[in-house]
């Protein structure tokens, strides 16, 4: 466990950034790998790969319901010095991940073909978008243990382990992609089944691999099949936290439905670039998402240990490190973007609407950031509501729009981006007000309900701890 209440913020950031940056761009990586493999079999193969990953946003949601809760409440947890709760909370996560993963392949199984008919241009779309995901599914319901394991680690300060075991899968995942999707070595191509079995199996050996370091190595929290029983009131802790969260990308699986939908009527291409531009920009918005990701834990444990003041430097440095790294970032998309986009496919119509849609979308790159950093906040302070109602305003005045724009005549397709911008935009100035908000009302009072629903106010400038 790693002590997070005292020592220079900025080199707290700075350390825990590269390993969970490793991390998720690792993982990135590897969609790109099978975007590239698959891109040999065509522009339907590419959009439906595409479109299909758009369905990890829902995933995903249920992973950031763990992920947020378990954070955050071990993290005050471990800020108060208080293990027994950090353990408890630990071993109802992974109770939660079980039934989770469980969910996700049982509706994985069954809305597959009805998602894709729902977003795709063409039936090739759909049939190489619903193929990638019965694949895919195992893939992605074995990744809530794992996102429990990681958030445990996370929330005591430690970010190296998860990260190490993201790149080996993402190796393993490179290495059996060609071989799977396009037969290397073997004459037996399986297509985009090749590129979700890939995954999935790359997954298994990670979360494997993550599982035996935990076991071997990790003392503050650790598995105790006693505490797994579900306890309503502890579940609630877990979920209070953890389910604004997750609606925080349901809403982004609103977002980028709503995005395929209106540019459907320009065909696989127009659905194919975006994707390929899409997956890039997440790539080269990691470094930011990772300095952001790396301020919850922090002001997290200083909420738990009552230091209002370096909570709000920690929102303050992570703020200017996000902001200068979105700035170089945004600079290079905007001179070079074939630099970034290179040998993703021959299709020149494909390559256009990427390049296209990276010079525009680039531009919200710092609003991006920004959004990043106070979303990590509010994990921090334990609520993240204010975070679910700024992705919800963000659907809202994207979507209605973008939708009313795609019936009009003259309607283009950088319409869509533009209109993304201001929608981001928006939500940042909102993020940045709510946050302050918050600041004040939690700051001047922190109240440690996850320590006891009838806990008394706590003036964070004070050691003493409220009662239970």
């Amino acid at each position: 466990m790693k002590d997070l209440t005292n020592g220079s913020i900025v080199r707290h950031i700075l350390a825990m950034t590269p390993p969970i940056m490793a991390g998720m761009i690792s993982i990135m990586i590897c969609q790109l790998v099978d975007l590239y493999f698959v891109s040999g079999l065509g522009d339907a193969a590419v959009a439906g790969v595409a479109a299909a990953g758009n369905a990890g946003f829902l995933v995903n949601a249920l992973m950031q319901v763990l992920g947020v809760g378990t954070v955050a409440l071990i993290a005050h947890a471990v800020g108060r010095k208080d293990r027994p709760d950090a353990n408890l909370i630990f071993n109802q996560a992974v109770a939660l991940s079980a039934l989770f993963g469980l969910l996700t392949l049982v509706a994985g199984s069954a809305l597959s073909r009805l998602y894709m008919r729902s977003i795709a241009a063409d039936q090739a779309t759909i049939e190489a978008g619903t193929i990638y995901l019965l694949w895919f599914m195992p893939a992605l319901a074995l990744e809530f243990v794992m996102q429990v394991i990681a958030s445990a680690l996370r929330a005591t300060g430690i970010v190296r382990p998860a990260m190490l075991v993201r790149v080996l899968a993402v190796i393993i995942n490179i290495a059996l992609a060609p071989v799977l999707i396009s037969g290397w070595g073997t004459g037996y191509a399986l297509g985009v089944a090749g590129a979700g079995l890939a995954s999935s199996i790359a997954v298994a050996i990670g979360g494997l691999m993550l599982l035996a370091y935990f076991r071997k190595v990790e003392r503050y929290v650790a598995f105790n099949p006693a505490q797994w029983w579900p306890q309503p009131r502890h579940l609630k802790r877990i979920l209070n936290v953890g389910l604004p969260a997750g609606g925080e990308f349901a809403m982004m699986f609103i977002f980028m439905a709503v995005v395929y939908y209106v540019i459907s009527d320009f065909g696989a291409a127009a659905q194919a670039g975006f994707g390929i531009g899409q997956r890039m920009l997440g790539l080269i918005q990691m470094p930011a998402l990772a300095v952001a990701l790396a301020a919850g834990p922090i002001a997290g444990q200083n909420v738990g240990a009552a230091n209002g003041a370096r909570v709000r430097e920690t929102f303050v440095k992570s703020a200017l490190i996000t902001t200068v790294v979105m700035v170089g970032f945004m600079i290079l998309a905007q001179v070079k973007p074939e630099l970034l986009l290179a040998g993703f496919s021959n299709d020149q119509e494909t390559m256009a609407i990427a390049y296209l849609f990276l010079r525009i979308i680039s531009l919200n790159m710092v609003a991006q950031g920004l959004i990043f950093t106070c979303s990590s906040m509010f994990q921090g302070l334990g609520n993240t509501k204010p975070v679910l109602l700024s992705s919800v305003t963000r659907v809202f005045t994207y979507s209605l729009p973008a939708i009313w724009l795609s019936t009009r005549p003259g309607f283009r397709i950088e319409h869509v981006w533009y209109l993304s911008i201001a929608a981001t935009t928006l939500q940042a100035a909102l993020s940045l007000w709510l946050l302050r908000r918050e600041f004040k009302k939690r700051l001047v009072v922190v109240r440690h309900e996850e320590a006891s629903d009838q806990a008394a106010p706590e003036p964070v400038a004070s050691p003493a701890r409220a009662p239970a």
